[in-house]
């Protein structure tokens, strides 16, 4: 990949990488506000502290996944497949910038772990 496109897509991640970093601060600062400990488990409140719990989950791996491609770019192998070595389409690295699987290796990654949950599920 160009040392140019690499840099516009490292100002993108640093940048999504800082907007992560505010909503992470403020779903911290609202779950410790928000809810009483002593509330009933059918308590509307709980109920949304649940969700964003949740939320604040995906955000912490959206930030990992950040964090993981910008080291990518330090030790020069951004864009780079981490699973087969080819390169990334440039096309997926514009629209996710902190993709490190081409599409074919994400969809291969994301089959096996959807069989292996269907698996579980079974058991």
């Amino acid at each position: 990949m160009q040392t140019g496109k690499i840099e516009v897509e490292r100002e993108k991640l640093v940048a999504e990488r800082a907007a992560i970093l505010d909503d992470i601060e403020h779903l911290r600062e609202w779950l410790q506000g928000e809810v009483d400990p002593d509330a009933d488990e059918g308590d509307p409140d709980l109920a949304e502290r649940e969700k964003n719990l949740a939320l604040l989950t995906i955000i912490e791996r959206k930030l990992e996944s950040v964090n993981i491609a910008l080291r990518a770019i330090e030790k020069g192998n951004y864009g780079i497949c981490e699973r087969c070595g080819q390169p990334i389409d440039p096309a997926r690295l514009e629209v996710r910038p902190d993709a490190t699987m081409c599409l074919d290796c994400q969809r291969e990654v994301e089959r096996i772990a959807k069989k292996a949950a269907l698996r579980y599920m079974e058991e």
